[in-house]
């Protein structure tokens, strides 16, 4: 579900046109809707409410500010992969027993931010980091609850890069080995075992996945629990997928089936990680066209956002709709099927101002031709547009709007040339 509907043939956010907050804030400029963010969070909750869960949203597919406190004062806590996204986590009001600490690389000063802050878990990643947590922790006199994240192995789910729980990642200790090295700190003074951590990638769009691990994380419970670990944990992550095509996710309650049973049958508090579901069809990217041109058979709209303002396409090869804002008369708005035959469209690519070959956010997508100064939209940006967004080519980053209902507000205002140059400029000689 979004609050993103085209009306009288001009696309809105909730009920504003897209094309006026375009004119008074510039582009690119990522727009959300507020009421699609607590939808999507309020069916989470309820999909899962029989077990009363810890929901972290994860800061690293929108660490905004004013979206991680919006899911704070809605019941959320905040799932953080850096010292960084800790910092912006507390920022928003998290408390810290809402938050967990994931990532395969914590330095000693992140450990020491997040024991510091009262953390819920820190999800530990290998052998090595264990020890030095357990080691810094002693140091600072306190005790660190942890969550040992287990790759259980499962067969690939999505794209190779996102795939978090096949064998040979970075990510998480091998389902073979991690009783060996649990049996190894029980008792430790600086650490306590209290849970277990599987997160399988994503986008996932098939509940199969989490049945599958969710039954090897009971056999792992049981286990953990009889060496002598209070388990009272069960993270199983977030990944679940969205409708970036057509309506290809399932809704969350698909998930909770398959889930809920490990965590009535394990008697664990149940965590969860969700982002991209919540916030990945609650975002658009909103461009003007800047030229078009037609070089070696090929049509290209050339617009104001690239690759540093949403990499996924290039990254990913991901698929993103794109439509006008204001389609000519006769079109579809939007049509249901995107990559099928549109009358009146061309095969187009759609690029950005970046030099590189890869700046693109479509190829050979099929669009009504366009002229300079039309806005297009690029759908589903909501999630892993503007926090993976870079400053390549010296190009200064998106403003950020979040809208509620009728009105709209600035959550990040649009970066000056100024912001670019502001950590180096002190440091000429």
């Amino acid at each position: 579900m979004d609050h993103f509907q085209y009306c009288d043939g001009q696309l809105y956010c909730e009920k504003i046109p897209v094309a006026e907050l375009a004119a008074k804030y510039g582009t690119p400029l990522f727009i959300y809707s507020e009421a699609t963010l607590l939808h999507h969070l309020k069916e989470i909750q309820s999909a899962f409410a029989a077990v009363n869960p810890v929901i972290c949203y994860s800061v690293k597919s929108n660490g905004n500010l004013s979206i991680a406190k919006l899911m704070v004062d809605h019941g959320a806590g905040c799932d953080v992969t850096s010292g960084g996204e800790l910092y912006r986590a507390l920022k928003a009001g998290t408390p810290g027993n809402r938050i967990v600490f994931a990532g395969v690389g914590k330095s000693d000063d992140e450990m020491r931010m997040a024991l510091e802050a009262g953390v819920l878990l820190f999800d530990v990643e290998s052998e090595a980091e264990l020890h030095v947590l357990g080691e810094v922790a002693k140091s600072i006199g306190k005790v660190a609850p942890v969550a040992l994240r287990v790759n259980p192995a499962l067969p690939p789910k999505t794209h190779v890069k996102t795939d978090t729980s096949v064998k040979g990642t970075k990510f998480g200790f091998d389902i073979d080995t991690v009783l060996e090295v649990a049996q190894g700190v029980v008792g430790h003074p600086g650490l306590s075992v209290v849970g277990l951590h599987m997160h399988l990638g994503s986008p996932i769009l098939s509940s199969q996945p989490y049945s599958e691990g969710s039954a090897k994380a009971i056999v792992l419970i049981d286990a953990l629990r009889k060496q002598g670990h209070p388990i009272e944990y069960l993270n199983m992550g977030g990944g679940f997928g969205i409708h970036y095509r057509k309506q290809e996710a399932l809704p969350a309650k698909a998930f909770a089936d398959v889930i809920l049973p490990a965590v009535h049958q394990t008697g664990c508090r149940l965590v969860l990680e969700p982002g991209r579901f919540i916030v990945g069809n609650a975002g658009v990217l909103i461009s003007r066209v800047v030229f078009t041109k037609e070089s070696g058979g090929k049509r290209f709209i050339i617009q104001d956002a690239g690759m540093n303002d949403l990499i996924r396409p290039t990254l990913y090869d991901s698929f993103h709709r794109i439509w006008p804002v204001q389609p000519q008369a006769g079109l579809p708005t939007p049509p249901i099927d995107f990559e099928s035959e549109i009358p009146d469209t061309f095969a187009q690519d759609v690029v950005g101002p970046v030099c590189e070959s890869g700046d693109f956010l479509a190829k050979d997508r099929r669009l009504p031709l366009l002229k300079r100064g039309d806005l297009i939209c690029t759908f589903s940006a909501g999630a892993y547009g503007m926090s993976m967004a870079s400053n390549y080519n010296a190009r200064v980053r998106a403003a950020e709007v979040l809208v509620t209902g009728d009105t709209a507000r600035l959550i990040r205002r649009r970066e000056t040339f100024d912001d670019l140059i502001a950590p180096e400029v002190d440091c000429l000689s």
